[in-house]
């Protein structure tokens, strides 16, 4: 099991559709911005520092699933708990679950690589083996 790390969000009237429900699509950027916030908090440098130092461009999303179970609206303030749930060879899951006090809202899992610019085509990146040093600091 990894670290966990818990990204706060309020919502704002913007992220909420005209019913005054959060817009789902919001529930994945937040996710996204948790992901981000839990490699930081764990001691790894921002992906724009890693792209010079070792040329990791960052870990972008290769599926996604998430699941609703309660709605949430302006106003309120919920946290996004997020783990990393398993870690393979090129790719690792990010667990999230979406919390409002004791309720909870949303979960989704993200399953991401670590990648770098693929040297043959530069336009294009290619997945590499999970650094160990990185994996070392998130457990």
């Amino acid at each position: 099991m990894s670290k966990v790390h818990v990204h706060r969000v309020d919502v704002c009237f913007g992220d909420c559709d005209p019913a005054g429900i959060v817009f789902f699509p919001n529930f994945s950027k937040w996710m996204d911005q948790s992901s981000l916030a839990f490699f930081m908090a764990c001691g790894v440098p921002p992906w724009r520092e890693l792209v010079k130092t070792r040329g990791i461009v960052g870990t972008p999303l290769l599926e996604i699933h998430t699941r609703f179970m309660k709605p949430a609206t302006y106003g309120q303030t919920i946290e996004v708990h997020t783990t990393v749930e398993e870690w393979a060879v090129k790719t690792f899951l990010h667990r999230h679950v979406v919390r409002r006090g004791d309720d909870l809202l949303c979960e989704g899992t993200e399953v991401r690589a670590f990648v770098v610019r693929d040297p043959a085509d530069p336009d294009r990146i290619k997945a590499i083996p999970i650094p160990e040093d990185i994996k070392a600091l998130c457990l």
